[in-house]
Parts: C-alpha cells; structure tokens; sequence
C-alpha cells in the first residue's frame, strides 16, 4: 500500500499556523514512508471563498517548500462527482429528501430544548413526517444521510488512541443543500475515496466529524482511512493562538525576517518530538518523524524560541541561501545592493548577529549606501576632539595601503596604537562610527575590507570634519 495523505484547507483566508503545522505533519507522514502527498482546497462555501485566499494558501505552501503530488484539487470542480454519488445513496435509501423549513426545524429544536432533550434533527418527529409525508416532487428539500441508529463507530486515533461514538448522539446530516450543492463533510469522504487517501491527519476541531464521515465512508463501500487528530496551538498566555498574539499567517513571518527552515523546524516541534533534539534538518524531521511521537496536549507558541532558531538557521545556511531569502527584505526596504560588496560575505560577517532577515537588511545599508549623518548617540560618544589624532592617523595609513586586506586593516589599527601609544577602544570605536555611521557593528577591519578604500577614506574625512564643526561650535 502506497502512504498518501492530503492537506485540505478552506479558502477562506490566509495559510495560518496551526493549518502549516497540520501540512508539514501531513507532508512529513508521506515523504517518510516514501509516499504522496495531495494538496485539495476545500472550496464548497461558496460565499466565503476567494481567489485571494487560493493564491495565499499557494503561496505559503511554496514558501514553507511543502511541494505536493497531486493537486490542486478543487471541489467545486467536481460537483458531478459528488451529485452521482449522492443519487446512488438515495437509490439505495442509505440517503433520503427532507422538505422541512428551516423555520420548522427551529421549532422542532426548541421544543426539544425545552423538554431537556437533546437537540437534534429527528425523522419521525410527528411534524417533521407530516411536512416529508405531504411534500410533492419538485418541491424544494435537502438530501439527508440515513446515519445508522444501532451501536456505535469506533477508530483508534493515532495519536489519542480508541475513540468512540454512538449513533445515537449522531443525526442524519444534510449531504446535499436545497440548491444542489453538496456539503463539506460528504464531499470530503468522496474525495478521500476518489484520491485513495490512507491517512488524514488533522486538527482536534475535526474529530466530531469523524465517526459521520467514517458511516459515509462505510455506506459508499469505500475503504476507512487512517485517522489522527493534532491538539490545538496555543498563545503564551494559554489561549488559542489568534491574531491578538501576533503573527498568525505564514506569510506574516516571512514578512517579519523568517527563513522557511526556522519556521519549519519550530513547527515539527509544537507537539512532535524526537528525544531531546530542537534542530532537525529537513532530512532528519523525514528521517525521525512519526505519528505516534506526536502529543496529545496543546502547544504553547513561544516567539523568543522561534527567534532563536531563525538567528540559528541565518547563520549556518548557506549565504547564496539566505542571500536568496533576503533580497524580498531588500526590495521592501528599497536598498540596491549592486553597487558594493557580494552580498554573500556581507551575510558570512553580519548575519550571525541578526535575529531576522529585516534586521539583517537594515544593518547591511552602510556596506552599500553612503550617509549624510551620523548616528547621534555613537557621534556623541566617539567623534570628540580626542579621536581627531588617531583617525588622522589611521586615515594616513588607510590611504596608503596597497592591498586592501582584512589583515592589512587588522595591522594599520595595531600600528596607530603603537604609534600612539593608545588603547585599541581610543581608536576602534571612531573608527566604526567613522565608517559604519553608528556603534554597532562586526569587527572593524572585516568591515572596512567589504566597504571598501575609497568609501572608508571618504567616511573618515568626513567624521573629522564631524570633529572640527563641533569643537568650533563648542
């Protein structure tokens, strides 16, 4: 038997979280037993659907790289499919018409409200049959589902274990609306049967689902898939993870400075373990991932962790990889890159110390975009009359240097130091401001390496005459 699994989300807005959690669960299953992995948009609401929300769920797919087998399937592409099934149930009488009001319904409901029973659609209530007694063809009504009365449906939950279900706390769902239009949870059994789906893996919200679908499954003669039901993503303040916590979308944290692979790893991890490891490669969550590793407790989503792994990913990817991922940062913050250094080594030098790809961007503009002022705080400090002779110094020194090497610069600092005879911080700090425009920065000679001689020389011309402004106007 081939492993196939299928990521079915609702076009109704964005890729959120829990939903990439629920794909890369899905996708992890199938890659690990060599399997295929479906991608359907389930789109039969049809007054909520968008366009919009189709190309949103694409793209963070793409992004997240959870590429798929087969698909996109669309279930309002395949009406015909799901009306000739429906017409055999109701040949067969597994599905019969109902012409009750919605209005009839509701006072049906009531009733029962009031009596303390339980609130449900009832076939033999005396109104009910009286409306379906007296209906002629061609009136307008519904399909309904004859769920069974007797005894009860049972599947063992991968992850949750034996479930249970009467079905007697089940009523005979609606399968096809008065306009023709099939409904979601027959659809998804059609469509599960049609595309040989062995496993679904989905969240808690779909286990009262289950055990309909599973009496829909059994009365079309169509195999039962596997089922697991993943707990819910909580906020750190252990409500269920909402808009009010932040970033819930996926492509929010591309936005915000993500690398697909940090948002991965952090996912696999909100609720899947394998041992004490935090950092998997794409290999091993394949490698290592299994159902029945995954917990049945909600997870809490914790943003300092996901920052952590992100600075971890930025700085052990390949640059030419994350050089790929930040030129979308690059582009919003309007910075060319094409007039100064390869922006591979501006990443192996600044990348280490960002947490995401839009800091990243905002702190590599000096290598690239000369500056008008200096930053007022780091100026304040470090561009005082006391710098003025030692970055003379070291602006002689710079000029004259033949090869302009990270060492060369390394030596031309210890050299002024010697010269004289000063602390490396009574020339490192102006020197960085000097050429970075503020206080933070890598090392110095590194960075002045990537700036290059003509840009450092102009920089330090510039902070001296910083220096002399401001002791003229001292």
């Amino acid at each position: 038997m081939t492993v196939k699994t299928r990521f079915a989300p609702s076009p109704t807005g964005y890729l959120h979280v829990g939903g990439a959690r629920t794909a890369l669960y899905s996708w992890l299953y199938a890659k690990h037993n060599k399997g295929e992995f479906v991608l359907r948009i389930e789109d039969t609401d049809l007054e909520r659907n968008s366009q919009e929300a189709v190309d949103a769920i694409m793209e963070g797919m793409e992004w997240l790289g959870l590429e798929w087998n087969e698909g996109p399937y669309f279930q309002t592409q395949r009406f015909d499919r799901y009306n000739e099934m429906v017409d055999r149930l109701l040949a067969e009488d597994k599905a019969y018409k109902c012409y009750a009001s919605k209005e009839l319904l509701d006072e049906v409901r009531a009733e029962q409200e009031a009596n303390k029973e339980m609130a449900r659609y009832d076939a033999n209530h005396p109104k009910i049959k009286a409306v379906n007694e007296a209906a002629k063809d061609g009136d307008p009504c519904v399909i309904r589902f004859r769920n069974p009365t007797e005894g009860s449906v049972v599947f063992e939950d991968q992850i949750r274990g034996r479930i249970e279900i009467s079905n007697s706390q089940m009523d005979d769902l609606i399968i096809r609306r008065t306009d023709g239009s099939p409904t979601y949870n027959f659809c998804v059994v059609v469509d599960d049967w049609d595309m040989e789906i062995t496993h679904v893996i989905r969240g808690e919200d779909h286990i009262n689902n289950t055990p309909r679908q599973i009496n829909i499954y059994e009365a079309l003669g169509a195999p039962v898939p596997t089922f697991a039901h993943c707990a819910m993503i909580l906020g750190d303040d252990g409500a269920k993870l909402s808009k009010r916590h932040g970033a819930v979308s996926v492509m929010q944290y591309r936005d915000m400075g993500y690398l697909p692979e940090a948002l991965n790893n952090y996912l696999v991890r909100l609720g899947w373990s394998h041992g004490d490891q935090e950092i998997f490669s794409q290999e091993e969550m394949i490698e290592f991932f299994s159902l029945n590793a995954i917990s049945k407790s909600a997870s809490a989503f914790n943003t300092d962790k996901l920052l952590w792994l992100n600075n971890h990913y930025i700085k052990t990817s390949a640059p030419e990889h994350v050089a790929k991922h930040l030129q979308w940062h690059l582009d919003q913050q309007a910075l060319n890159i094409e007039n100064g250094p390869a922006i591979t080594q501006v990443i192996k030098l600044v990348g280490e110390r960002c947490n995401t790809l839009v800091e990243l961007a905002e702190q590599i503009r000096y290598f690239y975009e000369d500056f008008s002022e200096f930053e007022a705080g780091a100026a304040k400090k470090h561009l005082r009359g006391v710098a003025k002779e030692p970055l003379e110094a070291a602006l002689a020194k710079v000029e004259a240097i033949e090869e302009w090497t990270t060492e060369n610069l390394h030596q031309m600092i210890a050299d002024v130091c010697a010269d004289l005879e000063i602390g490396m911080g009574k020339i490192g700090m102006p020197l960085r401001v000097a050429v970075t425009g503020g206080g933070q920065s890598p090392s110095v000679d590194a960075v002045m390496q990537l700036i290059g001689q003509e840009r450092c020389v102009a920089r330090i011309k510039m902070a001296l005459a910083f220096i002399a402004e401001r002791e003229a106007n001292a």
